[in-house]
């Protein structure tokens, strides 16, 4: 392959140095943070590995080791490609130096041996990734008992559970480093969850098509891809341009550009010149930042309940219709042929429809007729209630099985698996009341109980069979989401819908990026005007993992093509690029910019960004006494105290951690 160097094998009798990171794991989220953490952090990395392949990937011929050294030969060969034109380059300044001191070793546990070979006592971080949440649980006990010092990164699908694993980390490495800092502490275990990570990109791919939102510590961060403006139209800025599109965005036969694409690739934080000078490219701009409304619970398709439309069919709904218009057209004619009253007439009605009123011998010919007219109608009255009761009965007993698509569903997401990723899709789909069908093949998938909760329409069958997406209903959808763990099925259902409906809004998920590329420059030259979207979790995910084992967090993560732009929330001290200058001074182009300030002093500052009000400046550059500023002045002056949100490259966030390191003894 093309730009491969392979890392040297494993050597037990070479120790690995001071400081460097172990990454455990069986899937692409090991070797991506990897990846990562040596080419862009510049960091000394171990990667455990099981042996064997991968049983994720079983049509893939590569072994653990050989996917894991073909990742970082293509990586090492960007690196190349892209050389030091942004103004960082890794740990040691050579972005070739350091693919030998990434050590790949093979265990098919994490075990106390295992971890001491791999130099545990003086890592100063360790993330473990499994797929399986017990054995990270298990790593991750063994590795605080080890080394209490070591900051610990973990990979858990269970929320509540990694809220109380963390806590009980933490506590051990308070009893074992007594009086550490609060702050060292708090960043001492983070635990994390590459679908929640991907999840909101993934669902905003869907929704909204060009739309990148994040949300995370009551902030509400939109972002917009905006066409390349007409002759003589000037294109809106927003807040701010985030990035400039590729230039072969608008060619149907183009590619996503990507850290390799050179000249024709995005550019992330482009300054005013360069957008100023950019022709023919579209660009991503930031809209809003805002509060974010709280995270509300995922509810039921149609509401709370099991409404009439869920309980009756369609055709039992148009019968009773049917039956009522009938009765209210035999009381009108009462009232028309009688000097009765309206109610007394509507008395009469109900007693002839149900049989209970004695025969009209001595009244006029038309009240007869009339009486004679509602006994029919009244004739099919029992067997429209006895369906009802038992289609009600039917609905009752089966509330708890899976719904089928309705009959006049459109507008809905069709969503394809229901593994780790999918599941959190779905939850962040009905937390916003997107309608939503599911295709999922195993019927004891992780996902199922949950979509049976919802009342979410399931179609149990593989999605590469005929059929299967018709019973979704995707001629009617307005996207689809292929989530499943395996290219060729994301694909091959892709190529399949798109058959059926040439405008529908595709995202895939897929593993290699060159794959990914020639799919995507596929499906656009076969339909230009349909939007096609590829995605990687593991891609999208490994920055968050990353930037935790550099001790900080970051908001989230939004795909700008095949690139990554991260938004992060960063205390100013320490950070020589940012503190004392001003907001205008502080912007590097093509590696980060300020977005909001949080000027609350450090004793009254809450964890939540958005818990104060809005300071107002009025276009006073003066430093604000508290709360949260998102409209900045480029004359603001960062101080210390201050905590900023800001968007970055994932070399322009590197940097910034190096800078501060160096800046602050002891970091």
């Amino acid at each position: 392959m093309l730009g491969f160097v392979p890392p040297l094998p494993q050597q037990p009798g070479r120790p690995p140095s001071s400081g460097h990171m172990i990454v455990c794991g069986d899937d692409a989220l090991a070797r991506r943070l990897a990846v990562e953490l040596r080419f862009i952090y510049g960091e000394r990395v171990t990667l455990l590995l099981p042996p064997g392949r991968d049983a994720n990937s079983p049509e893939t011929p590569l072994t653990q080791r050989g996917r894991a050294a073909a990742l970082f030969g293509r990586m090492s060969a960007a690196m190349n490609r892209a050389g030091n034109g942004s103004g960082t380059t890794g740990g040691s300044g050579d972005t070739n130096a350091g693919v030998e001191a990434v050590r790949i070793m093979e265990a098919p546990e994490p075990s106390d041996d295992v971890l001491e070979e791999a130099g545990i006592d003086r890592a100063a971080a360790l993330a473990l990734v499994y797929d399986d949440d017990e054995r990270n649980i298990r790593a991750a006990l063994t590795a605080r008992r080890l080394n209490p010092r070591l900051r610990l990164v973990i990979r858990l699908y269970n929320r509540k559970l990694g809220q109380h694993l963390e806590e009980l980390l933490d506590q051990a490495a308070a009893v074992a480093m007594p009086g550490i800092d609060p702050a060292l502490l708090d960043a001492s275990t983070t635990v994390l969850s590459d679908a929640d990570t991907a999840a909101p990109a993934l669902a905003a791919t869907a929704l909204t098509g060009s739309n990148k939102i994040i949300q995370a510590e009551g902030l509400l961060l939109r972002a917009a891809e905006r066409p390349p403006p007409r002759p003589g139209e000037h294109a809106d800025p927003g807040l701010c341009t985030l990035a400039l599109l590729s230039s072969t965005t608008n060619d149907p036969a183009g590619a996503e550009g990507s850290d390799s694409s050179g000249d024709e690739a995005p550019q992330l934080l482009p300054d005013e010149r360069a957008v100023a000078d950019a022709t023919g490219r579209g660009t991503v701009v930031l809209e809003a930042i805002s509060r974010a409304d709280p995270a509300r619970p995922a509810t039921r398709m149609g509401g709370r309940g099991a409404p009439l439309a869920q309980i009756f069919s369609r055709r039992l709904r148009w019968s009773a219709l049917g039956f009522a218009l009938a009765a209210v057209a035999l009381v009108i004619a009462s009232l028309l042929t009688t000097e009765d009253t309206a109610l007394h007439s509507a008395y009469l009605t109900v007693l002839d429809l149900l049989g209970m009123n004695d025969p009209a011998e001595g009244a006029s010919a038309a009240r007869q007729i009339i009486q004679i007219l509602s006994g029919i109608a009244g004739l099919l009255l029992l067997p429209l209630l006895i369906a009802a009761v038992l289609e009600a009965f039917g609905t009752l007993r089966t509330a708890s099985s899976l719904r089928r698509p309705p009959r006049g569903l459109g507008g809905h997401v069709v969503l394809l698996g229901l593994g780790k990723i999918g599941t959190r899709v779905l939850v962040r789909l009905r937390e916003l009341d997107i309608p939503v069908v599911v295709v999922e093949e195993d019927p004891e998938a992780r996902g199922i109980p949950l979509a049976r909760s919802l009342h979410v329409p399931t179609v149990i069958g593989d999605v590469t069979q005929e059929g299967v997406l018709e019973a979704a209903k995707i001629y009617r959808a307005r996207a689809l989401l292929a989530l499943t763990s395996i290219d060729t099925t994301n694909l091959e259902a892709a190529l399949y819908a798109r058959s059926v409906k040439p405008d529908l809004r595709v995202a895939l998920r897929l593993y290699d990026d060159e794959f990914a590329t020639a799919v995507y420059r596929t499906l656009r030259t076969a339909h230009p005007g349909a939007l096609t979207r590829s995605r990687s979790v593991s891609h999208l995910a490994a920055p968050s993992f990353a930037v935790a084992m550099m001790g900080r967090q970051i908001l989230g993560a939004v795909p700008v093509e095949r690139k990554v732009m991260l938004f992060a929330a960063l205390e100013v001290a320490g950070h020589p690029q940012l503190e004392g200058h001003t907001v205008e001074q502080a912007f590097r182009a093509g590696a980060w910019r300020v977005l909001a300030i949080d000027a609350t002093p450090p004793a009254d500052r809450n964890p939540d960004l958005a818990a104060l009000p809005p300071f107002d400046p009025e276009g006073d550059a003066t430093p604000p006494p508290s709360g949260l500023v998102w409209d900045l002045h480029p004359g603001y002056v960062l101080r210390a105290q201050d905590r900023v949100v800001i968007a970055a490259t994932r070399r322009g966030l590197a940097e910034l951690l190096r800078r501060q390191r160096s800046a602050v003894p002891g970091r």
